[in-house]
């Protein structure tokens, strides 16, 4: 199956796409992931990714279709995929149905208030990238490691009211765009709450398949 997981920064996406990828055995593909991990090199495009996330900002779409493009052409994508912060425009949605037809689109919905509060708790491990709360995790030492944990410039109130408006604008009108496919789910709930509906809708349309 391929999968495109939508919704607002901090909806929980990430959470949601593991446990799919886990039970369909599919790869969860997040474009973050993807620039966190140029923003590490020490080039050009590098500098540009790193100022442009810092900021709230979206990366340029062709620079962002040809990183997925190129993801998608690996071999563990032979039985499909999720992704997980792309499309995120009209224009890369455009750009992706010319090299991959999607099954379907799951939006999480979730209150912008209840988003800002989880991601400003938000902790990640600069060392592995596990995530934490600073309610799960109040010493803010990754569990796994041992490394200090480290608050991301994006998780940061002033940085995510700035997403959540990119969001709006840009990314939104994908819910129109793919009506035909889209299945909605709440948040609000645990993980577990959130995942339980869209098991159920996964394995009927594997089914279908």
């Amino acid at each position: 199956m391929k999968i495109i997981l939508l919704g607002a920064p901090g909806s929980g996406k990430g959470t949601l796409a593991k446990k799919i990828s886990r039970d369909f055995d599919i790869p969860q593909i997040s474009t973050g992931d993807l620039f966190r991990a140029i923003v590490k090199e020490d080039s050009p495009l590098a500098h540009k990714v790193k100022y442009i996330m810092s900021s709230g900002g979206l990366v340029p779409d062709e620079m962002t279709v040809e990183l997925v493009k190129d993801r998608l052409s690996k071999s563990d994508c032979k039985k499909g995929f999720i992704l997980d912060g792309f499309p995120r425009t009209v224009a890369q949605a455009e750009a992706l149905e010319t090299i991959s037809k999607i099954d379907t689109v799951i939006l999480v919905e979730l209150a912008n208030e209840i988003i800002i509060e989880r991601l400003s708790s938000r902790r990640t491990c600069p060392n592995c990238s596990e995530i934490y709360s600073t309610e799960d995790n109040p010493e803010e030492v990754c569990k796994k490691c041992n490394t200090p944990l480290i608050q991301r410039d994006d998780d940061k109130p002033e940085t995510i009211k700035h997403r959540l408006e990119v969001y709006e604008t840009n990314t939104s009108p994908l819910i129109n765009f793919y009506s035909d496919r889209l299945f909605k789910v709440s948040s609000a709930g645990s993980p577990d709450e959130t995942y339980r509906p869209v098991k159920t809708f996964l394995e009927k349309l594997e089914a279908k398949n």
